[in-house]
């Protein structure tokens, strides 16, 4: 029997469930507490089946659907489990009381807006009428007079100011003419698209998330790039200026790390 489990359900765990995911997708817990923003703490917790630390059924519930999608299990069916295991979801509140309660309160008198926007308009059009019928040629003189008239518009002055230039992005003739002292990667997805995360030699992570096939992406370092390709078959990689020859296969995780005398697998 699986930790987490009543007696009469043989079902594996949820935390067991999220981990074998995890596992077979090739993916450590740091790498899904950054592509996820859960704390690593609460992804150690959660795959021990400990929810105390979520901090409510709420969270809980939100957790494990963000975890069972980065890890490719079925997040409705693991939030199902969870609410057997855990007393269901609460029932709602029932609303009625509180809409007796609304129509009860007596609402304070306020002054009729409408009425007054009517009366206004009615003087209105009974001033223009009168004007209209007794002006006769003097109406017309001042219509002729508007006709002919040019009306003076002016353009609005152009705003002044420097133009900011927008940040060039890196083409392949730049990366070519990298400098020698750091490192530059550049990665392509021209097979299709590619979970990717990389670092620079200080373990600051510079990116994570996923690439569309046709994008790419450049880092550059002092002294070091570290890469982990959730689908390094997808990929074309450049480092230094050089293209890597390295046959990755479809679906394959690799982790990689380059330098600035490579291209050369660390």
């Amino acid at each position: 029997m699986s930790i987490g489990n009543s007696p009469e359900d043989d079902r594996p765990s949820i935390g067991r469930v999220l981990q074998q995911a995890r596992i077979a997708a090739g993916l450590t817990v740091e790498e899904i507490s950054s592509s996820t923003r859960v704390r690593i703490p609460i992804v150690h917790a959660i795959e021990e089946d400990d929810f105390s630390r979520c901090g409510g059924d709420v969270y809980a519930r939100g957790h494990i659907r963000t975890l069972a999608r980065a890890v490719g299990a079925d997040p409705e069916r693991l939030v199902s489990q969870y609410d057997a295991e855990h007393g269901g979801r609460p029932a709602p509140t029932p609303a009625a009381p509180l809409f007796e309660a609304e129509r009860i309160r007596s609402e304070p008198r306020r002054p009729n807006w409408t009425a007054a926007m009517v009366a206004a308009i009615v003087a209105v059009v009974g001033f223009v009428g009168f004007t209209f019928f007794k002006g006769g040629d003097d109406a017309s003189t001042t219509t002729q007079v508007a006709e002919g008239s040019t009306p003076n518009t002016k353009s609005p002055k152009p705003k002044t100011g420097k133009p900011v230039d927008p940040k060039p992005q890196p083409s392949d003739s730049a990366i070519a003419a990298a400098p020698r002292d750091k490192v530059t990667v550049k990665l392509s997805a021209s097979q299709g698209k590619s979970w990717i995360s990389a670092k620079d030699h200080n373990g600051r992570l510079l990116f994570d998330g996923l690439l569309l096939q046709g994008q790419s992406k450049t880092f550059q370092d002092q002294e070091r790039v570290d890469l982990v390709l959730g689908d390094a078959g997808s990929i074309e990689l450049f480092v230094n200026g050089k293209k890597v020859e390295d046959k990755f296969q479809p679906g394959q995780v690799e982790r990689l790390s380059y330098t600035k005398g490579d291209p050369a697998v660390g």
